[in-house]
């Protein structure tokens, strides 16, 4: 477990959702369901598993994390602000021209990004080969990636599965920010996931369920994870929207979309913003 603390987690975690849903009303563009949903897992793996560099110059820690689902990136540059790797004014130049703060992640813009993702599936594919690269140099680093579970519709991901068991990358954890929900629908009415932990066990990884927002939970599934030899799956059944009320299981709020000064204050109210934080939000820019 990390030896970095920044203070209470949960804390840091309802940072996180702010600092996402006020970048995304900012660029009055983005994915604000599934930066929420992702908000505890983000603010555990950064606070309380991944190590702090001492091999990697330049790097927030030895170990490595690719977010999969890319348009969940205004959570991943609030996490890396709540490491005090970005400024957090800077969260207010998402999607915008010239800014590093791409809709999603761009390696070549943003050097603290493993690599640039979106294209869904590819972005575990390459959590795999990156995993066999460290097993290949004797490298005790880990790998972690964040999936979406509409993602898991993507053919490769179940070849990087495969491929992942035959190569027993013990050093991978994959974990499935299941909130049941895509861009159109509900993954049940679109493509069909289930029995996903099943699916997973088939292929000879070791399957963790959690809930994704019980953070002792969060915790104790990446420690198990580093106990075996095998490839770990960790599905975390989270909520859409988690945090914010009129957001919460809607479809309509997995992106696209341009929020209301009125939806934007109901968000930070609901996520328990003080006057005090909500004028440093508008005095920026």
């Amino acid at each position: 477990m990390s030896r970095f603390n920044a203070g209470p987690v949960d804390a840091i975690a309802n940072q996180i959702r702010r600092d996402s849903v006020w970048s995304i009303y900012r660029a009055r563009s983005g994915h604000p369901g599934g930066a929420l949903s992702c908000a505890d897992l983000l603010a555990v793996l950064f606070h309380r598993v991944m190590v702090p560099p001492e091999k990697r110059v330049g790097s927030y820690s030895d170990d490595y994390f690719v977010l999969s689902k890319g348009h969940a990136a205004p959570a991943l540059y609030a996490a890396l602000a709540s490491r005090g790797l970005l400024e957090r004014c800077e969260l207010a130049r998402l999607r915008h021209l010239g800014s590093p703060l791409q809709g999603h992640p761009d390696v070549s813009r943003l050097p603290l990004v493993e690599v640039s993702t979106g294209s869904l599936g590819q972005g575990v594919s390459f959590s795999a080969g990156l995993a066999k690269a460290m097993k290949l140099t004797g490298s005790e680093r880990s790998v972690f990636a964040v999936v979406g579970d509409g993602e898991l519709q993507e053919g490769q991901v179940w070849e990087m599965a495969m491929f992942a068991s035959h190569h027993r990358l013990g050093n991978l954890t994959v974990v499935v920010d299941y909130n049941k929900l895509q861009s159109d629908s509900a993954n049940s009415e679109v493509c069909n996931l289930e029995p996903l932990d099943e699916r997973w066990a088939s292929f000879g990884w070791q399957v963790l369920e959690i809930d994704g927002h019980d953070l002792a939970a969060i915790e104790q599934a990446f420690y198990d994870a580093s106990q075996t030899s095998v490839p770990t799956v960790v599905i975390a059944h989270t909520v859409k929207g988690k945090g914010v009320g009129f957001m919460e299981g809607q479809p309509l709020w997995h992106g696209s979309v341009t929020m209301t000064r009125e939806q934007f204050e109901q968000s930070m109210m609901a996520l328990d913003c003080s006057a005090a934080q909500m004028e440093e939000y508008d005095n920026v820019g």
